[in-house]
């Protein structure tokens, strides 16, 4: 019987860990060719539109933080802040998953998507120094921060994670 429960639960590790793969590999394969597609197909600083007064691709390059922050600081100062910035939330992110319950099915879900957003724009960052936005949403002349897929999944994987913390339901 014992040996029946330590199967068990290799079985739920190995599952957890395929989760966090499958996710966090899905959310950067999405992000970069998106990115990629935009790239190629839409010349820099061009626009179309998708859906007449709330919706246009539009590509952008965003050498600073969400929202532009620090977009205005000198190259080397913003790549080595956003590079190592990424690199330690992305090593918090893991620490949590690996030490959340198999249990809490929806917060590694979260925590797998804030990686795999995390890691999409630090590509970026490495790559070329700012990372591609092009999903640009819009009211007549009121203009959400044009993102990517990363910075959804960040956001996606957020408010799951400000959900479990607002009620409750991060494990012990």
């Amino acid at each position: 019987m014992n040996h029946d429960l330590k199967d068990r639960s290799v079985s739920n590790k190995r599952s957890k860990y395929l989760k966090l793969i499958f996710i966090a590999g899905l959310v950067i394969l999405i992000d970069q060719v998106t990115k990629f597609a935009v790239e190629h197909y839409l010349p820099l600083y061009h626009t179309v539109e998708i859906v007449p007064g709330f919706f246009n691709l539009t590509h952008l390059l965003n050498p600073g933080g969400a929202f532009g922050l620090m977009a205005n600081q000198g190259q080397v100062i913003r790549a080595l802040l956003f590079i190592v910035v990424s690199l330690l939330a992305a090593g918090m992110v893991l620490y949590f998953y690996l030490k959340t319950p198999e249990t809490h099915q929806m917060l590694l879900t979260g925590l797998a998507m804030i990686l795999g957003g995390a890691a999409g724009n630090l590509i970026d960052r490495l790559r070329m120094g700012k990372v591609v936005d092009f999903l640009d949403f819009y009211i007549k002349n009121l203009h959400w921060p044009a993102f990517n897929v990363a910075d959804s999944a960040i956001s996606i994987g957020m408010t799951i994670f400000a959900l479990h913390i607002l009620s409750g339901r991060l494990p012990e």
